[in-house]
């Protein structure tokens, strides 16, 4: 017995032993390395198509694995970013060794590239992300306007006596806002002369916030400077509903949401006289500056690819002043709706088309002598469609027309004129991936305008992106403008579009922890409206170049936000009543901006540095402007945000310009306080204060 149980425990031993051996002969040893062709890829993915026998590669890109296949093999090798890689093998001896897998990198598709050259966009997750509309609010001395904030970009020039946005030497004309693609006539409230104006739109209308500083493409005319495309908030998905008060304004505003749909509404009063009653300035005001304001939006999605957006804002503002023996009396009645409507029709094509009308009505009683009185009325329809098409990884294009029809009627004493026109225009871009890093958008526009024929406008950029981190580009075009309605009036309509020439360079490295752009330009304009022997001709012409430079950290300190806004610009020209190239009154050549941001748990405080050298006036210069604000935000609860700011800190009397008789002109005070509540009635997200 013992024997048998010997000889089982052997045979037993040997059974095992053989089938180990089996085992072990049958198995294939694979090795080798995987490189993009200049470096090794570590974590690149090494596997048998049809098994699970694989592994990833190391630090230097080995990789190294058995398999109990036999025959020939195919071998799949993925990495992020690459193309896969298929290879068939077949084992000899046992193994494969010395395999050299190079992978080639895919190409970014069309659609996946963001070029921001040129252009800050806020509110866009796939953007670098440096404000949002609760940041707006909460600028330092924006006091909730969106122009406001926006000044503290590089490009921009402080104008404090008008307050509107002045963009690399242009006047504020010469920028344009768009809302939802569709233009809008006067996006400012008005005031009297000398006094900052507002945006008339409340920054929780919009998603997104698209400012271009220049070279734009095709899609956007009538605009020799800049452009400001905003696009309103998509279907809401709950309800909601809050009310702010502070010193000068008080507001309310709410949605209603159904299954594909939402209805929204915003309702804001703001005045002065309480705030000029704690704090009065340096004017005699016969009525406070006031305005109400309404706005109201409904959005659809029709079905999965119609979209549906509607939009409808009106402005009331009236201001009364004693102002050299004159009781100046103004209101104006401002008025514009959009409706647009985007769908999919498949095959890689989609369909714009939307309608907006401006009306302002503007009116004033003693505005420039004693008994006088200006009528002012102006309207605009703008029109446009456009259809574009991916037609594949590497290539997309759009195509679109459009047609302004523009209406104007002044009237001031016993002079008075009525002007009708339109601007008819088309346009088509193609952005084009000529190799994977290397992206070009070749554009053109065309533009008629009565006596001049058709005005053919080039545009182009070249972009390369070597990833997400850094870009550089170059871009170059031709922007056109028609003259405003004054001097087209009394140029009988025979005034030609004024154009101006763009060149940018545009270099940004960019990390979630920082930002850093450069970018200088230059521009020359041609045509502008210049006044000769008492008419205005279009021989004005002028230049811009300088350059910008924004920096943004969030890593010198934890929960420590600071950002750098600098630009030089050295503006030239000769138009209206210049008597010889000059530069402008309202550039100033050096403009700085710092911010500090700290989050101490609940309380965010701020503080802002403004700086801009001299202006240049037949009388002399002003001194620079300097600017000291700062401001805390304390989140009171996840309803309720409590928010204030004092401009001017050191109480230093900026000289904003001289008139013609030598007076310096200042703001009305020399510091601002204003302090904010903002309760949240109705909302499912924690410090969500956007009623939109």
């Amino acid at each position: 017995m013992s024997y048998l149980c010997g000889m089982k425990q052997r045979l037993t031993i040997i059974i095992i032993a053989l089938l180990v051996t089996c085992r072990t002969m049958s198995q294939t040893t694979i090795k080798g390395t995987v490189t993009d062709g200049r470096k090794p890829l570590a974590g690149a993915n090494v596997f048998i198509i049809g098994t699970v026998d694989g592994c990833l590669t190391d630090s230097l890109g080995c990789f190294a694995f058995t398999t109990g296949m036999t025959g020939e093999l195919t071998l799949r090798t993925t990495f992020m970013g690459f193309d896969d890689h298929t290879l068939r093998v077949t084992p000899h001896g046992g193994q494969v060794t010395d395999l050299l897998i190079t992978m080639h990198e895919r190409p970014t598709s069309i659609d996946e590239v963001v070029v921001t050259a040129s252009t800050y966009s806020f509110g866009k997750s796939d953007h670098f992300k440096t404000m949002d509309a609760l940041d707006v609010v909460m600028a330092g001395n924006s006091c909730g306007d969106i122009v406001a904030a926006l000044q503290a970009l590089p490009g921009t020039q402080k104008v404090g006596e008008d307050g509107k946005l002045y963009v690399r030497g242009g006047e504020s004309d010469e920028c344009q806002t768009f809302v939802n693609g569709m233009h809008v006539l006067v996006p400012y409230t008005t005031n009297v002369e000398n006094n900052a104006v507002r945006g008339r739109f409340s920054p929780f209308l919009f998603k997104g916030i698209n400012f271009s500083l220049g070279g734009y493409g095709g899609e956007y005319g009538q605009a020799l400077s800049s452009v400001l495309p905003m696009e309103t908030t998509d279907v809401s998905a709950g309800d909601k509903l809050g009310v702010s008060a502070s010193l000068v304004n008080w507001n309310i505003g709410g949605t209603k949401s159904f299954a594909a749909s939402s209805l929204s509404f915003n309702a804001d009063y703001t005045s002065m006289g309480f705030y000029n009653k704690l704090s009065p300035d340096r004017h005699d005001w016969t009525r406070p500056y006031r305005k109400l304001s309404g706005e109201a939006q409904y959005k659809a999605d029709l079905s999965s690819s119609v979209v549906l957006k509607t939009y409808v804002g009106y402005d009331l503002t009236w201001v009364g002043q004693h102002i050299d023996g004159r009781r100046l009396s103004l209101s104006e009645h401002n008025i514009y709706a959009n409706a647009t409507i985007r769908t999919n029709i498949g095959r890689g094509y989609s369909v714009f088309a939307g309608i907006a009308n401006s009306s302002v009505v503007s009116r004033i009683d003693d505005a420039l002598a004693l008994g006088d009185h200006y009528r002012n009325a102006r309207n605009e329809v703008h029109l446009k469609a456009e259809v574009r098409k991916v037609y594949s990884p590497v290539l997309k294009m759009s195509v679109g027309v459009e047609d302004y029809l523009r209406h104007s009627a002044k009237h001031y004493d016993t002079s008075h004129y009525r002007l009708d026109y339109h601007l008819p225009a088309a346009h088509a871009d193609a952005q084009l991936r000529v190799v994977p890093r290397l992206f070009v958008n070749l554009a053109a526009r065309v533009e008629h305008a009565n006596h001049d024929g058709w005005l053919l406008m080039p545009r182009a950029t070249l972009s390369y992106v070597p990833n997400k981190r850094f870009q550089l580009s170059a871009m170059a075009g031709r922007y056109s403008q028609a003259a405003a309605d004054d001097y087209l009036a009394m140029s009988a309509k025979r005034l030609a579009q004024g154009t101006a020439d763009h060149v940018v360079v545009s270099m940004q490295y960019g990390t979630p922890e920082m930002l850093l752009r450069v970018e200088p330009y230059c521009k020359r304009y041609h045509h502008l409206p210049l006044l000769v022997n008492e008419r205005y001709t279009a021989d004005g012409y002028g230049s811009s170049r300088g350059m910008d430079v924004f920096f943004e950290c969030h890593s010198l300190v934890r929960n420590l936000t600071a950002t750098m806004s600098y630009s030089f610009n050295d503006s030239r020209r000769r138009y209206l009543d210049y008597a010889a190239l000059r530069t402008p009154d309202f550039a100033s050549r050096h403009n700085l901006r710092l911010t500090l941001k700290y989050a101490l748990g609940k309380t965010i405080v701020g503080v802002a540095e403004s700086y801009a050298s001299a202006r240049h006036y037949p009388v002399g210069d002003t001194p620079h402007y300097n600017s000291l604000d700062a401001n805390i935000t304390w989140l009171v609860s996840p309803k309720i945000i409590a928010y204030t700011s004092l401009s001017n800190i050191l109480g230093r009397t900026n000289i904003f310009r001289y008139s013609a008789d030598g007076t310096p002109v200042t703001a009305s005070r020399d510091r601002f306080f204003y302090i904010g509540i903002f309760v949240s009635l109705k909302s499912n997200k924690a410090y969500d204060i956007s009623c939109f």
